[in-house]
């Protein structure tokens, strides 16, 4: 008999507190008709950030996740190289046209590009490379970013 006086008790109080939530917001998202000031236009949302991950001068969207399992960077005072592995839903032609914009303004120099089903951009600074690899997915596309040394002239073997 307890509890069933107690189970009235609670959804009588649960009641309560739903009908006056519904009685302080429901109608807060009508407009007013009183001559009261107009809202402000709120700015558009220009969607997440782009960001730079291991590579301190290689931006990337942020619509695109690390694989972890799959990319390898070194790190030393001052230097980073390496593949950083990505996918993420985005169309690789808007990929392609991001990675073109802003390895500009991170000073690379773009050297070449091939458009195909895999599409590959070779970019180059005064000490390193980049290749970016582009491949379309069932439902994702995957980004391989390479970041590489350049061989100075004192190397020996089959190289020179």
């Amino acid at each position: 008999m307890a509890k069933i006086r107690r189970m009235k008790i609670v959804s009588t109080c649960m009641g309560i507190i739903a009908i006056l939530f519904l009685l302080t917001t429901g109608c807060s998202g009508l407009k007013s008709k009183e001559g009261g000031a107009e809202p402000q236009a709120k700015p558009k949302d220009e969607g997440p950030s782009p960001l730079y991950y291991d590579f301190g001068d290689v931006l990337v969207p942020s619509e695109m996740k690390v694989n972890k399992k799959t990319s390898f960077v070194y790190q030393t005072a001052g230097f980073s190289s390496g593949v950083l592995v990505l996918s993420g839903r985005i169309e690789s032609s808007s990929l392609f046209a991001f990675f073109e914009t802003n390895m500009v303004k991170d000073n690379w120099r773009a050297v070449s590009s091939f458009k195909s089903p895999r599409t590959i951009m070779l970019f180059q600074k005064e000490s390193r490379w980049c290749v970016i690899s582009i491949t379309d997915g069932d439902f994702k596309t995957h980004v391989e970013i390479w970041v590489a040394p350049t061989i100075g002239e004192s190397v020996t073997g089959l190289l020179k």
